[in-house]
């Protein structure tokens, strides 16, 4: 179920189905790097301002699906405007700065982003830029990434399935709002 926070700045509203923290798993493939599974936390945030709040954490899981060291990890800000479009700045902690724009599609949770703006330190890799897509797809958040380098043409390389974490404070939220209930429980589910 999508919420929307009070405090959520009204332009952001289209944007709500991605707020909270998530939390799943994905693959990642790309020419000259070790292919792999990993494992990733997402957090989308407000603070009643124009945008949201990105992080994302990855890391390499083995075959038991344990934490085997950092994969990459990336921080931003997020905002639509009236015509649905979105514009992302973001920093990646292997030395990239992108600036990506998008659409949320109408009628559903899907955002198609593209980079427009590539920024790099010496000590990044070689990368051109990248396309993304995001959907809200049965409360799960999807999302599949394609990325570019002189080298590489333009593909898919990373995909994850991410499911939203429940916090204490959530689950006290949705008690409170939670429909009396007979004493005994079961008639409740008659």
């Amino acid at each position: 179920m999508i919420q929307i926070p009070s405090d959520l700045n009204p332009r952001l509203v289209p944007l709500a189905f991605l707020l909270g923290n998530w939390e799943g798993a994905g693959v990642f493939d790309f020419p000259g790097e070790e292919k792999c599974n990993f494992g990733q936390e997402v957090v989308f945030s407000h603070d009643g301002r124009d945008f949201l709040e990105y992080t994302s954490r990855t890391w390499v899981l083995d075959a038991e699906g344990k934490k085997v060291r950092p994969l990459e990890s990336e921080s931003g800000y997020w905002r639509i405007d009236e015509d649905r479009k979105v514009e992302i700045v973001m920093v990646r902690d292997q030395g990239v700065v992108e600036v990506w724009y998008g659409e949320l599609a109408d009628g559903k949770p899907q955002i198609d982003l593209v980079t427009d703006a590539v920024a790099r330190t010496a000590a990044s890799g070689p990368y051109s830029g990248g396309k993304r897509l995001y959907g809200y797809v049965k409360s799960d958040l999807m999302w599949v990434g394609e990325k570019a380098t002189p080298d590489v043409e333009l593909r898919a390389y990373m995909s994850a399935q991410l499911k939203k974490v429940v916090t204490p404070e959530e689950v006290a939220e949705m008690a409170r709002n939670l429909p009396d209930m007979p004493d005994d429980g079961i008639a409740f589910f008659r």
